[in-house]
């Protein structure tokens, strides 16, 4: 297998690379092979804000380059998202996070990394939720924090604190 020059950057590639793996310059003629490619789907909304889409929604790979779509936008939605909000199977959402794997200042998903809030089988926040938790106020099976609800541990100030948290989202969704 020989080597060929990258016409964007001059990085030494494959002659069988479809795009350079430095600078991701697609190489002419050639096309991300099908049996690889996962057919993508990728909508943005025209109503911006900041220059971001209100709305993006990005799955797969770039049909193009075999690049994996990201989505960028106020709310972003796909396997990797970063936004505002996000709904995604990896991503960071400033506000909201939703997915499998996600951070945000809320954040709720298998591992959740939420500053104010998180809730996930591994959970983190000012206030976490989770199987595994880390935070000030924690009620999880197993709990790091300075007010804990645990299957080991009951603090008096974690319980009131969670009883408090849990009567004030009833109340929210009797409105």
């Amino acid at each position: 297998m020989g080597l060929v020059s990258c016409p964007e950057c001059g990085n030494h590639i494959s002659e069988k690379a479809v795009t350079c793996p430095k600078c991701g310059h697609p190489r002419e003629g050639l096309s991300y092979p099908s049996h690889r490619a996962w057919r993508g789907f990728e909508y943005k909304s025209s109503a911006e804000i900041l220059g971001f889409p209100l709305i993006h929604i990005a799955f797969g790979r770039n049909k193009k380059t075999g690049k994996l779509l990201v989505a960028r936008g106020i709310i972003a939605i796909g396997q990797f998202a970063i936004g505002l909000v996000t709904i995604a199977q990896f991503g960071i959402g400033m506000l909201f996070g939703f997915g499998q794997f996600v951070g945000g200042v809320l954040a709720v998903g298998q591992v959740a990394l939420g500053l104010w809030f998180g809730l996930g089988q591994f959970a983190t926040g000012l206030t976490a939720v989770g199987q595994l938790a880390l935070g000030r106020y924690v009620f999880a099976q197993l709990g790091f924090g300075e007010y804990v609800w645990s299957s080991k541990i009951k603090d008096p100030a974690a319980v009131e604190y969670f009883q408090n948290l849990w009567e004030s989202v009833k109340d929210f969704i009797a409105r």
